[in-house]
């Protein structure tokens, strides 16, 4: 009889590391399932196991984790809802958390963009934040940041794969922004997780565009607030510190949560979140509409500090 071998796994969920450490390498697919759900109070049904593979699929519920060949602490990535969370979603509208979100920083925004603390702590990650650079600038490029989940990816849908959970014409608009952007990828999670995203949303590799580099939760800075108290934001001069041919006048970030751009109000654009994946991909016409202003403000636009992001439906390039 062949000896049983112990197996620590690590799930990756709702920006949380949880290690499952009860498992053999006996135990199914299943089991590890029923173990998630104890810990995490997502359903076994209800869990998208993202990078579990075997033999290029999804692994089985009856295989056993031995025949996966998993290394010690294996990390996967998991989306999916609690019952509390589905609920919850349905009594409330999705977005009015969102909404508060606007309002609640606006009267912020002033005092903290121009704060000396928070400037010195920019100053402090221009120094010490590494970049790997994937590829390098261009001359004459603006400049486009984006965020991830719930901009690019919707990481908590009951949808099945990176496909599914990918928003709409995600290719065409990086397609067209790329002729006249640089594009930065600026998520508040890790590295690893950053990199497995785009890999499973097909974006790391691309033939028709390129990505200069990735930034995670660590190039981010905590500001306090009178409202939300201490909480983490995005700030841009991070980047422009590194790459002076950047600045206010020539970069526009995306985001579903307007606080991250705190720093940098009027360089922010809020994209309405992209959430129930499985039942918006046939609606969600976001990144079709926004590539469009992203078009016309590169070619007409000089100064992106003239430009007000909230009213970018209505812009128009003749005026």
């Amino acid at each position: 009889m062949s000896e049983v071998k112990e197996i620590t796994i690590v799930v990756k969920w709702s920006a949380k590391e949880y290690p499952i450490t009860d498992l053999t390498d006996q135990d199914t697919v299943a089991v590890l399932r029923h173990e998630i759900f104890k810990k995490t109070q997502v359903r076994p049904e209800r869990q998208k196991l993202l990078n579990l593979k075997y033999k290029g699929k999804p692994a089985e519920n009856n295989l056993k984790l031995g025949n996966l060949e998993l290394k010690s602490n294996f990390k996967i990535m998991m989306v999916g809802s609690t019952e509390a969370d589905i609920e919850d979603a349905c009594q409330k509208p999705e977005d009015l958390g969102d909404i508060i979100d606007d309002l609640e920083f606006e009267s912020e925004e002033e005092s903290v963009e121009n704060s000396s603390i928070y400037l010195a702590k920019i100053e402090k990650r221009i120094k010490e934040y590494k970049i790997t650079e994937l590829n390098p600038p261009r001359p004459g490029k603006h400049l486009l940041v984006l965020d991830i989940d719930y901009t690019l990816f919707d990481h908590r849908s009951s949808a099945e794969t990176g496909a599914e959970l990918m928003r709409p014409y995600l290719h065409e608009f990086l397609t067209i922004a790329y002729e006249f952007y640089d594009i930065v990828i600026w998520s508040a999670t890790g590295m690893r997780w950053i990199e497995e995203k785009m890999r499973l949303l097909g974006v790391s590799k691309h033939i028709d565009y390129k990505i200069m580099f990735y930034l995670d939760s660590n190039a981010m800075i905590s500001v306090h607030t009178s409202d939300r108290g201490v909480i983490d934001v995005k700030p841009l001069g991070v980047i422009w510190g590194l790459y002076p041919q950047y600045s206010a006048a020539n970069t526009i970030m995306f985001d579903d949560i307007r606080r991250n751009f705190l720093m940098n109000p009027r360089s922010g654009l809020r994209i309405r979140p992209f959430r129930q994946a499985h039942l918006n991909r046939d609606t969600d016409e976001e990144l079709i509409k926004l590539s469009k202003y992203l078009t016309d403000i590169a070619k007409h636009c000089k100064d992106f500090t003239k430009l007000n992001h909230r009213k970018w439906e209505h812009y128009d390039p003749r005026k």
